[in-house]
């Protein structure tokens, strides 16, 4: 694959057939979804506000699936633009949501790093994008100095350097995967993994789910529910992760069992993480960005942490593009 035809060719959006399978059993389970539920409130088996609730998500999943897949279809550069804007509106959720919009120096600093993390991404400069995080933090801590009020010094630093970090180099690497040849079938594969993780945990959690998982952080979320979608997502991923990597030094069933389990803990931690944002700010969403689910953090949290433990991962075993020209901007 070209570097040209990896970036913009939608004609080989479905050469590979997990991106036809996921992209098709997407399409079947958002259907057997909206049928499911208007079956249940037909028959009056769902409650008003819990058919309005189901209502809403799925209406929402039907806007959601598109935006997230469509870009992946049509080529690398439409990913690495779509995570960029995610990037910043998941940041101006934040920003809004601690008052460190009102901090205009860090704010713009940590807009600039998010933009710097992108073309290190577009350009596949991965010296560069290492680089980012360590400099980032150096010129944020820099600026917060020049507003010469050190009284919240370290809030205003340890804000941006958390939002620079989470918002621009951990979905950085979701971008980063658009630089390899397998790019669609594994960001379209992360994707669904992540988001079953939840569906999963939902369901155990109302199955048998006794035992609290962390109450005081997220009162709903159960052990039971953590112990199913940890076993459930570790086989999902792990069967269609080796239909990705057919051959490569992943495609063993110990290493692909691990990246299974790493996906599922990754994205609850995650989905953890945010959970004590907003107990630590006191509000229930961080947004209305996405009717029936809060703000887009609050969608894809997830994936702050998902992305890079996934990323290095599948790194260690073979590399993310390394078959690809890289510094394709700076070398023109």
């Amino acid at each position: 694959m070209t570097t040209l035809q990896r970036l913009f060719d939608p004609r080989l959006a479905f050469e590979h057939p997990v991106t036809v399978g996921v992209t098709a059993g997407v399409a079947g389970l958002l259907l057997a979804a909206t049928v499911v539920v208007f079956v249940l409130n037909r028959t009056g088996r769902l409650s008003e506000p819990a058919a309005r609730e189901l209502k809403l998500r799925i209406a929402s999943w039907w806007v959601l699936a598109p935006l997230i897949i469509v870009p992946v279809l049509l080529g690398a550069a439409w990913v690495m633009a779509a995570v960029a804007v995610l990037s910043l509106l998941c940041y101006n959720e934040f920003a809004r949501a601690t008052g460190l919009f009102r901090q205009r120096r860090v704010s713009l600093v940590v807009v600039l790093g998010i933009l710097a993390v992108t073309f290190a991404v577009v350009d596949h400069w991965y010296g560069l994008f290492v680089a980012l995080p360590a400099l980032g933090i150096c010129v944020i801590a820099a600026v917060a100095i020049t507003s010469d009020q050190p009284a919240g010094y370290i809030q205003r630093t340890g804000l941006g350097i958390y939002a620079f970090l989470l918002f621009g180099v951990c979905l950085g690497y979701l971008a980063y995967f658009a630089n390899d040849p397998l790019f669609r079938p594994m960001l379209l594969w992360l994707v669904l993994c992540v988001e079953m993780n939840d569906v999963f945990a939902y369901l155990c959690g109302k199955a048998f789910g006794r035992a609290k998982l962390a109450p005081h952080t997220s009162p709903n979320k159960t052990l039971g529910g953590a112990v199913g979608a940890l076993v459930l997502t570790a086989a999902l991923a792990a069967t269609i992760a080796h239909f990705i990597f057919t051959g490569s030094a992943i495609d063993r069933p110990l290493t692909l069992v691990v990246l299974g389990v790493l996906i599922s803990l990754a994205g609850q931690l995650g989905d953890l993480m945010l959970s004590s944002i907003k107990r630590d700010l006191g509000v229930k969403d961080l947004g209305t960005a996405i009717p029936g689910h809060g703000g887009l953090l609050d969608r894809f949290d997830s994936l702050l942490i998902v992305a890079p433990v996934v990323f290095h991962y599948v790194g260690y075993f073979q590399g993310i593009g390394l078959s690809q020209t890289p510094r394709i901007l700076i070398s023109l």
